[in-house]
């Protein structure tokens, strides 16, 4: 039995050209998904491109696969009428994957966030660095990976830490009683002056905050490119430790004063050792 006659010679040839297709499509797919990710990324933003690039691939594998099939002669027909009771009970099956997928558009135009930006939700912190149609996969300061569901996502409130250009960091300074108020505003300002990336404009504030019980409470706040977070979040805390050590400004820890009835002085507490004690115990012998 001779091989042309276990495989016809246009069968043979249909093969062929399914595989010369397969050869030259799939590579120019992929070529082709890279060049509209980037060039959508530049011009509409990275999770635009990162969808346009795979709508462009799945529909393009769609359609080679028909084109194979119609090249065999297969009747599609019978195909799509298949496809189309499949698709129904899918639809029912798979009632989450298809709201993950809503949201997941609702999420790109709405453009609260976008892969690259710094984020939170719920207990998680991260940079964004994919959104696609069910999820959008986050990646930890840490280096762990969180996969969230578009749906979550569209229910839960996020924060967008990056979303602005500058941010402002508040700092919690307390001072002693005996210090003058007026003095460490003008040092603190004078820092946040200094500091090569606090901004000057919006300028740095300074809001008394309370009397507590052991200290003078103020909120210092300063801003900054978003970048320079924490830089000047480290410096700065080091150039107020350090220049209050300098100023002779006590920064307080608490502590508790003891009083007897209404007079002013502190009660006097002393501290014996077990000599001491037997010298003061009834019965004890001069």
């Amino acid at each position: 039995m001779e091989f042309s006659d276990v495989i016809k010679p246009e069968l043979l040839a249909d093969i062929l050209k399914v595989l010369v297709v397969l050869v030259i499509a799939f590579p120019l797919l992929i070529f082709l998904r890279r060049y509209l990710r980037k060039v959508a990324s530049k011009h509409y933003g990275e999770h635009y491109g990162m969808l346009i690039g795979k709508v462009f691939y799945y529909v393009g594998v769609i359609i080679l696969i028909i084109s194979i099939l119609v090249e065999f002669g297969l009747s599609l027909t019978p195909i799509l009428g298949v496809g189309g009771i499949l698709g129904i009970a899918l639809g029912f099956a798979s009632q989450t994957s298809v709201s993950n997928v809503i949201s997941g558009f609702f999420l790109i135009a709405e453009k609260s966030f976008e892969v690259g930006d710094v984020i939170t939700i719920q207990d998680t912190t991260g940079v964004v660095f994919s959104i696609d149609t069910l999820s959008v996969k986050i990646r930890m300061f840490d280096n762990r990976y969180v996969r969230i569901p578009n749906e979550m996502m569209l229910k839960s409130q996020v924060t967008n830490i990056t979303r602005f250009p500058i941010r402002r960091l508040e700092f919690r300074i307390s001072v002693a009683y005996k210090e003058d108020m007026t003095r460490v505003h003008d040092i603190m300002v004078d820092l946040a002056n200094k500091n090569p990336v606090a901004l000057q404009e919006p300028a740095p504030l300074i809001i008394f905050d309370s009397f507590n019980s052991s200290s003078i409470d103020f909120s210092f706040h300063v801003w900054c490119e978003k970048s320079e977070f924490l830089q000047l979040r480290n410096t700065l805390y080091f150039d107020i430790k350090k220049r209050f050590d300098d100023e002779g400004i006590e920064i307080p820890f608490p502590h508790v004063s003891i009083y007897s009835g209404s007079a002013t002085n502190p009660f006097p507490v002393m501290v014996m050792n077990s000599e001491q004690m037997q010298s003061l115990s009834p019965g004890t012998e001069d």
